[in-house]
């Protein structure tokens, strides 16, 4: 089968699509003949070397819609079944950008049913992030939220979970995108003008770190999307970043929440698997509004 790898790092030029044996389902395992796969910026973090594996044959791709084409022993799913998937790791030898991937049972939902599987591809990584760093925030309904990079594929989903719960959400974004971010539920807007200490929280999916700390009050609380790398705590605003994780009975949820209207799946452009490199270099354009689709 085909499949995107990086064997060296670099620019887009470093992504290859080459020719790899099918991967085997073990136990707790199914394979999904892949109909679709998101591009991600974890994607170009690790085509370029950020989380490691120099020397090794790295697969590209984390998010999966296609249908379930073997399973392994102990599994609920059945082959034909229609499904999403989260396929969770840096390093690993192949991913989701690929004809097949073999994935944890665990880590798989049906695809909604309102949506094709180009759309459903950009569910699983970016929705699952989002309500996750809503999560470690444990904010009740009504509480204030500001939501950086709320245009962007994790931040606009942000904006959709936390204005279903009740949560006023006050949108960052460029000016340009203020129609769309209000579309998506935000009850307030600022392109950067924002008083200190004025929300409850902030859900910091563009990464502005401790200047979006500073917009927290006393108490409040701050969440990232890159582990490790969110500011210290101050003033007694609890700090944390959010690991995503694949889950599939959470994803399952997300997806209940697209059949219902919820959520809003946004593709900007598809790209055939052999196109990858091409893919890569637009992504690296930035300015990109919904995802980057790979389609085998």
């Amino acid at each position: 089968m085909r499949a995107a790898v990086v064997t060296t790092f670099g620019g887009p030029e470093a992504v290859e699509v080459v020719d790899v044996d099918v991967p085997e389902p073990g136990a707790r395992q199914v394979r999904i003949k892949v109909a679709a796969a998101a591009l991600n910026p974890v994607d170009a973090g690790v085509r370029q070397g950020v989380f490691g594996g120099a020397g090794k044959r790295i697969g590209l791709g984390w998010d999966v819609a296609g249908t379930v084409d073997a399973t392994g022993v102990a599994t609920s799913w059945s082959v034909g079944d229609e499904v999403v998937a989260l396929d969770y790791g840096m390093v690993k030898p192949l991913g989701t950008h690929a004809a097949y991937v073999v994935v944890d049972t665990d880590a798989v939902a049906k695809a909604p049913t309102t949506v094709d599987a180009v759309h459903a591809a950009t569910l699983p990584l970016n929705a699952l992030t989002a309500v996750q760093a809503l999560d470690l925030l444990e904010l009740a309904p009504g509480a204030s939220l500001l939501v950086t990079g709320a245009a962007g594929a994790v931040g606009g989903f942000a904006v959709q979970l936390a204005a279903h719960r009740g949560i006023p959400v006050t949108a960052l974004a460029r000016e340009g995108d203020e129609e769309l971010v209000r579309s998506l539920g935000a009850a307030h807007f600022t392109a950067g003008d924002v008083e200190p200490g004025s929300v409850d929280a902030v859900l910091d999916a563009a990464v502005i770190g401790e200047r979006a700390l500073a917009w927290v009050r006393d108490g409040g609380a701050f969440a990232g999307v890159i582990p490790q790398a969110e500011p210290a705590s101050e003033r007694g605003v609890r700090t944390g970043a959010v690991e995503v994780s694949a889950d599939g009975a959470r994803l399952a949820e997300l997806v209940r929440l697209v059949e219902a209207g919820v959520l809003t799946l946004r593709v900007a452009e598809t790209y055939a698997l052999e196109e990858s490199a091409k893919a890569h270099a637009r992504l690296g354009e930035g300015g990109v509004r919904g995802r980057l689709v790979l389609v085998p």
